[in-house]
């Protein structure tokens, strides 16, 4: 018979801390997080020119030419604009041989997404042709804002 209150009150103890366990994890897992967004005080707006020849262009016409400047001088804008959001990956080498430099090379690579940049203006400069960009950041901001709310834990409450 004492083995039998024994082996009930081992059982029991046992229900009673396991469920203490549950319940305490339970209690400190429910939480309210309140969130509250950030806006900086101040937005920098970046410049950019783009330049590309135009008689250098492929095509069969001035026509096309100018076409393939304007999209080419554009181009060159945006990457002025993502080297100076994103900065420039340089890779070199330089190789010896006899104690003399026998090679030296060097790669820029630039890589980002810009969005929200605008077109100023585009116009010729003599043989090439220019196309100016602004990227203002309290439009990249906004952009950013509607797509990925970035906010800042205002609050937590445990329950």
């Amino acid at each position: 018979m004492t083995k039998q209150i024994l082996t009930l009150g081992v059982i029991l103890s046992s229900m009673l801390l396991s469920g203490c366990a549950a319940y305490n994890n339970f209690v400190y897992d429910q939480k309210h997080v309140e969130w509250e967004t950030q806006t900086p005080d101040t937005f920098p707006v970046l410049n950019a020119v783009g330049y590309a020849p135009i008689e250098k262009q492929a095509g069969d016409s001035s026509q096309v030419k100018d076409l393939n400047a304007m999209r080419a001088s554009k181009l060159a804008a945006y990457r002025e604009l993502a080297e100076q959001v994103y900065g420039q990956r340089i890779a070199g080498s330089s190789s010896v041989e006899d104690w003399a430099l026998n090679n030296d090379s060097f790669q820029a690579s630039v890589d980002g997404v810009i969005r929200g940049a605008e077109v100023v203006e585009t116009y010729t400069v003599g043989e090439y042709y220019a196309t100016e960009l602004r990227l203002d950041f309290e439009k990249v901001h906004r952009l950013y804002q509607s797509t990925n709310r970035q906010q800042k834990v205002k609050r937590v409450v445990y329950y």
